[in-house]
């Protein structure tokens, strides 16, 4: 009894002789479901980078790509529930949980980056990402996964009358499936894990998404015509679970805050620098390249706008065009 009693009292003395530093460092998962040549990936480093060094050792960052904790609504739904602590999500699946995140899909809302940058990062964005709390999430910075092309194994695709009967995978996403529907398209809701195999065995023609997604996956081994629609920008969200997000020390809260801000800067700075070589090489890889009729797609989404400004606020949905 008693030398049990002097061991307690030992290690008693020890953790306050050593202090923090000798406490065990607290892992953080971060989760995502593309791979390592991706600029998501490009994003958990630079977390991973920012929080270990500067959290003096009592944080650590483990990373979990390749959807090895699941595909994106389910990391939506562990974050939720603490399961995991951190994820870089496309914006899409979001808007399962967060309908008023779907304003961020309407087709040809932002005129290019500059655009989208100026209203994620303002009042309106930033308004998202505060209400995300009340999910179950702790919102912390948007990066991107950028302007959506589309690609196809079929044919060229100019203009809308040419994506008739184009089975096209389509994020879990309502605004994207009616997007491609006014098309006239054949909408294809489907879980990027399983469009891989899908695209490879021909049971889908096409896929859309930016350059960055479709030369880090080799898409152009199945894809041979690409059409620079520019679709839709979609961002993606850097999150915390809500409940991990409680349990930090506030100077820890600020440094995982920092940490996304800094991951999200170099997931938009790579795609910028990137955009004109990975066009190049997917030319090289064999890829036919169209630019389409950008007000023949534009006047086919119309009736969406008419819908969604009415659930979304014409007001809203105004402003954000209006952006300078």
């Amino acid at each position: 009894m008693r030398s049990k009693c002097n061991y307690f009292i030992a290690a008693l003395v020890l953790a306050v002789l050593c202090g923090p530093a000798c406490a065990a460092p607290k892992a953080l998962r971060l989760a995502h479901v593309v791979n390592e040549q991706d600029s998501f990936h490009v994003c958990a480093l630079k977390i991973k980078e920012v929080v270990e060094a500067e959290s003096g050792g009592e944080l650590t960052v483990d990373i979990f790509p390749n959807a090895k904790l699941g595909d994106e609504r389910t990391l939506l739904e562990n974050a939720r529930m603490g399961v995991i602590d951190m994820a870089i999500i496309t914006g899409g699946p979001i808007i399962n949980f967060m309908p008023e995140f779907g304003i961020f899909d309407l087709p040809f809302l932002f005129r290019d980056e500059a655009h989208a940058y100026s209203v994620l990062d303002g009042e309106l964005g930033q308004g998202i990402l505060d209400r995300m709390d009340k999910v179950g999430w702790k919102g912390l910075a948007y990066g991107e996964r950028g302007f959506r092309d589309l690609t196809n194994s079929k044919r060229p695709v100019v203009k809308p009358s040419d994506m008739a009967g184009l089975k096209i995978r389509l994020m879990e996403n309502p605004i994207y499936v009616e997007t491609f529907r006014a098309l006239g398209a054949n909408a294809v809701p489907m879980s990027w894990p399983e469009t891989l195999t899908a695209l490879q065995q021909g049971t889908i023609d096409g896929q859309e998404n930016p350059l960055n997604v479709i030369v880090a996956f080799k898409l152009y081994d199945s894809q041979k015509y690409m059409t620079l629609t520019h679709h839709t920008y979609s961002p993606n969200v850097v999150m915390m679970s809500h409940r991990a997000w409680k349990g930090l020390k506030p100077d820890h809260q600020e440094l995982i805050l920092k940490a996304a801000r800094a991951g999200a800067k170099a997931n938009r700075d790579v795609d910028i620098q990137k955009a004109a070589e990975w066009l190049e090489f997917l030319k090289a890889q064999g890829m036919i390249v169209s630019q389409p009729d950008g007000e023949a797609f534009r006047e086919a989404v119309k009736p969406l706008y008419e819908k969604y400004m009415e659930k979304f606020g014409a007001e809203t949905v105004l402003a954000i065009l209006d952006v300078k």
